[in-house]
């Protein structure tokens, strides 16, 4: 049975621990013994209070045990976690003799405050992904991906993508087919398609109408497809006259601007990731030849797509 500690402090994210937690329970369900024993860890052992509110009773860190995976949430609470010595003993300690230390979220700003994260790529929120570049300098933060693994180091973004992660390593430790099991049982996707941009660009245009928060979800759907203003328009229940009015208004762009950012960030997950060919990539995603994906590429991230691939395979 392996060994799993999650790191938790005062003012902690509840999904940062729960999410992986619920996923690496999940997997023994249906088998007569479980394959992981978790354990909630903290300084001092213990009651520790979550930011909504709900406590979590903890072990104290001890050096003379030996876990196997370390998972860091990340919450409101990360600044503090990250200057505590004892804390950073702990993971440096752990990492030298387990097998693997991940972080979920912002916990990616505690590993890195061990110098275990210097010269590699890591990832966390998208929203707090260059505070922590500015923090940590030696990293190389991507703000797009839902996980990196470096050697035996795993970082995740926002909250939700501990699940993510979590499957990730079942899929290591088990195989494809018990994580896909474990997915299907947590009702999520096994390997969620696209990176954080798919939400954080929504997150940013954040259109107080309903209507275009129905056009936005309907094109980032149907990215594939010709996607008219029309198309956007009847997704919103609107005519082209007020659709239009209503999205440049919300949104400060045009559908085909924002419909191109989609299509790009969708594509880039399968570049950097993925083995199709540019070709397969640039149909699946709605863009009419790679040549017109390059060029959109170019445009918004200042690279072409086979510079992106050639970065993300020497990474």
């Amino acid at each position: 049975m392996r060994q799993l500690g999650f790191i938790i402090f005062p003012d902690f994210n509840l999904l940062d621990f729960a999410g992986p937690l619920t996923a690496f329970d999940t997997v023994s369900r249906d088998l007569p013994s479980p394959l992981y024993q978790c354990h909630a860890l903290s300084v001092d052992g213990g009651l520790v209070k979550s930011t909504p509110g709900i406590e979590v009773m903890s072990e104290p860190l001890d050096n003379q045990r030996h876990f196997d995976t370390l998972v860091i949430a990340g919450g409101r609470g990360v600044m503090a976690a990250m200057n505590n010595a004892q804390i950073q003993d702990f993971l440096r300690h752990q990492y030298r003799l387990g097998r693997r230390v991940t972080s979920v979220c912002s916990g990616a700003f505690i590993l890195a405050a061990t110098g275990l994260l210097d010269d590699k790529r890591v990832t966390t929120h998208w929203s707090k992904a260059q505070r922590l570049q500015r923090c940590f300098p030696a990293i190389r933060v991507d703000q797009d991906k839902i996980f990196i693994q470096q050697d035996r180091l795993w970082t995740s973004a926002g909250i939700s993508a501990g699940i993510d992660l979590a499957l990730a390593l079942i899929e290591q430790d088990e195989g494809r087919e018990v994580a896909a099991s474990t997915a299907r049982q947590l009702v999520v996707y096994q390997r969620r398609a696209g990176g954080q941009s798919q939400f954080s660009v929504l997150q940013a245009l954040d259109p107080s109408s309903d209507r275009i928060r129905m056009a936005l979800s309907y094109a980032r759907e149907h990215l594939a497809a010709p996607l008219s203003v029309g198309d956007l328009a009847d997704a919103a229940c609107l005519s082209l006259r007020q659709f239009g009015r209503l999205f440049r208004s919300e949104t400060g762009q045009t559908p085909a601007k924002i419909i191109e950012q989609l299509r790009v960030e969708a594509a880039r997950e399968r570049i950097e990731c993925g083995h199709e060919t540019l070709e397969v990539v640039a149909r699946q995603v709605g863009f009419v030849d790679p040549e017109r994906m390059r060029r959109a590429f170019i445009r918004l991230t200042g690279q072409p797509p086979q510079g992106l691939r050639r970065l993300a395979q020497r990474g």
